[in-house]
């Protein structure tokens, strides 16, 4: 019978080897190279066909759920968008912007939130030619379909830098165990299909400079928003993920389901330095848009009064949903997100606050969100 719920005691680790100590058959993916560390290989250079296209699905839905292909991203192009990473983050610096992190200790690496329209703004002969990227256009239609949407996030991990804790990606993977346990089977089932997670290297990055660790298969394991959390299974992928070595524009695309994490960059001198892409699919938005703040203004001082249910009423009328957001001002400091309009709602009614402060703290928080704020 299908679980309606996941709960943690259906986080069994004997069933999650199963899964993941599956081997990956290069036989079943003709169009691949080689199978490294379980993980298919591709050259950057296929067509663009259906057929490539439902190679690509299978792989990262019931096969290994990673590709790598290599030289992806032609070097001197690589090398024109990393001089402009490597602008923004000096003037982040010279600022002295600390940038939040979800999965590391913030200031511990280098980031630049929101590169995608910085680099767009800043150097846009540059970015066209960085995204006239046939295998970008290949990967993302296979698994999203038209109408995605790209976002970018750089990443720099310095020499020293630490290793992350094994980890799913966004939406679900964005949430403590707690939260995640609050939505129903189907939508566990639902949420790797929403995004596309990939890496593009901007230097080359060998296994000392800590490249991202996988875990192949992992992404198959249905309660892993759950597992991921717990100290068995985070056990399990620190003696069983495998580490791929990967050379200036090379991109690795992979499930946002699959249990990963950057490994700690051992080297005493390479800023290993990688473009993070999250893809979306363009089925994540609302029909009619709502202006929320208004709503909830309104609302405000009849909640204070309010006899029954303050929770239906503010989850039928405030953003309950951390992103989208502006990153660089509305970072996830205390957690792997920062707090949603709902919840900035429900803890005012909680104390009573005055309907002018709750106002000024709405204003406040929209202007953190707001992306046309530097």
């Amino acid at each position: 019978m299908t679980a309606t719920w996941f709960t943690a005691a259906d986080c069994r680790l004997e069933d999650f080897r199963a899964v993941c100590e599956q081997k990956t058959e290069l036989t079943g993916y003709p169009h691949a190279t080689d199978v490294a560390g379980n993980v298919l290989i591709y050259p950057g250079d296929l067509p663009n066909t259906r057929e490539i296209q439902g190679e690509l699905i299978r792989a990262l839905r019931d096969g290994p759920g990673i590709v790598v292909f290599t030289g992806a991203f032609a070097p001197d192009v690589v090398d024109r968008a990393t001089a402009v990473f490597t602008a923004l983050i000096d003037e982040q610096k010279a600022a002295g912007v600390r940038g939040g992190d979800h999965f590391a200790k913030p200031g511990a690496n280098d980031r630049v939130w929101g590169a995608l329209d910085k680099f767009a703004l800043r150097d846009p002969a540059a970015f066209a030619a960085y995204y006239d990227n046939n295998t970008l256009a290949l990967i993302c239609q296979a698994w999203l379909g038209v109408g995605y949407q790209v976002t970018s996030q750089v990443n720099v991990v310095n020499p020293g830098g630490q290793a992350q804790v094994a980890h799913r990606d966004y939406h679900l993977g964005f949430m403590s165990q707690e939260q995640a346990l609050r939505y129903p089977a189907h939508i566990h089932t639902l949420s790797p299909a929403l995004t596309l997670q990939g890496a593009v290297a901007h230097v080359d990055m060998p296994v000392e400079t800590g490249p991202t660790l996988y875990l192949p298969h992992s992404q198959k394991y249905p309660p892993g928003y759950i597992a991921f959390h717990q100290p068995e299974f985070t056990a399990y992928f620190e003696d069983h993920h495998v580490q791929l070595p990967l050379a200036k524009g090379d991109a690795a695309f992979f499930n946002p389901a699959l249990f990963h994490g950057a490994g700690t960059n051992r080297s005493s001198d390479v800023r290993r330095m990688a473009n993070l892409l999250q893809i979306s699919s363009g089925f994540g938005r609302a029909m009619e848009a709502v202006d929320r703040t208004a709503m909830v203004a309104a609302l405000y001082p009849v909640l204070l009064s309010h006899t029954g249910s303050v929770d239906n009423v503010i989850a039928a009328s405030a953003e309950g949903y951390a992103f989208p957001t502006n990153l660089d001002r509305d970072q996830p400091i205390d957690g792997l997100a920062p707090p949603t309009q709902a919840s900035l709602m429900r803890q005012a009614v909680a104390e009573r606050r005055p309907a002018d402060r709750f106002e000024a703290e709405l204003a406040a928080a929209d202007t953190r969100r707001d992306f046309r704020n530097p």
